[in-house]
């Protein structure tokens, strides 16, 4: 899969393509939807499916003040799409002068001019443009003039939503099953294992520390069963993790990931990037009043993510 952070990087030689337009955080459902009829087209005309998506959000640029927490990074982004079907990932860098570009010049200089589309698919409700004047239909008349053709494809899945806004909601309720469903898979959180203040191995419960980034979305704080992944070797272990601040102990603020790798006290992780990935949700965040206290509720957490896991 190629990534390619600009139109300056896309390669000259490219010939005709299929492409897919979105932001795609979460690369959700919905999303897989879209790239599945697109994967479909590009292999019917022997077309290099392309992922045209924006880097920063558009939001982040417009209105940062009300920009949503990003699902994923753009390279995690770009591994998911290529794992949905696309070739290639083009990340349009976003700002004030695209977002002025009309309809058209949109199409002309990303579609026509840069990839040579010869088909394009988004999702029914896809807008771009200034102000967001175009739609599907500009597409279409659009594509008429230029030689490609387009089609929205409808998002939801009847009963289960399929947004990344929806998706964002559970998380922030907890709901990680619910995210799952939404997504096909587990929602997960990257990052490099950092050296805490060693509470837990002090417990009995040593834990892989990743600080959490406030522009990124995690789920609610609480105490989850899940995996954490070396994202170095693809070792995959099963886990009690705790998001939060740690409330018991005054005084902190920073809000982490933690991750108890079950009955392991041997792995040696500062520095590491990993993966944490949340099946269910054990309990939310509890002030305990005595370390004992703590201690006997780590231990029933971390039976029951055994019990979860273990299926």
């Amino acid at each position: 899969m190629q990534l390619w952070r600009s139109w300056d990087d896309v390669p000259d030689d490219l010939g005709r393509t299929a492409v897919v337009i979105g932001n795609f955080d979460g690369v959700h459902l919905g999303h897989r939807r879209v790239l599945a009829r697109a994967r479909a087209v590009a292999d019917e005309r022997d077309l290099l499916l392309v992922a045209v998506t924006f880097d920063p959000h558009p939001m982040a640029v417009l209105r940062p003040e009300h920009a949503p927490t990003s699902l994923t990074s753009l390279e995690t982004r770009a591994e998911l799409l290529a794992g949905a079907g696309a070739d290639a990932v083009l990340a349009l860098p976003f700002d004030r002068e695209v977002a002025t570009w009309s309809p058209e010049e949109f199409v002309e200089r990303v579609l026509v001019d840069a990839l040579h589309a010869d088909a394009v698919v988004v999702g029914a409700n896809f807008r771009f443009g200034h102000r967001a004047g175009g739609d599907v239909r500009t597409l279409t008349e659009t594509g008429e003039k230029h030689g490609f053709t387009a089609e929205g494809i409808a998002l939801d899945g009847g009963p289960q939503v399929w947004s990344s806004t929806y998706v964002r909601t559970c998380l922030a309720a907890g709901d990680v099953s619910g995210a799952a469903q939404a997504l096909g898979r587990a929602y997960a959180v990257r990052g490099t294992v950092v050296r805490g203040d060693q509470r837990g191995r002090d417990l009995g419960y040593p834990t892989a520390n990743v600080p959490t980034d406030p522009m990124a979305a995690a789920p609610a704080d609480g105490v989850y069963a899940g995996r954490l992944t070396r994202l170095d070797t693809g070792e995959s272990y099963p886990a009690a993790i705790s998001v939060g601040t740690n409330p018991t102990f005054h005084g902190e603020r920073a809000r982490r990931v933690e991750s108890y790798v079950l009955d392991r006290t041997d792995l040696d992780l500062y520095g590491v990037e990993v993966e944490v990935s949340f099946v269910e949700r054990l309990r939310g965040m509890v002030t305990f009043d005595s370390v004992d206290e703590l201690v006997a509720q780590m231990a029933a957490d971390v039976d029951r993510a055994r019990e979860l896991l273990a299926g």
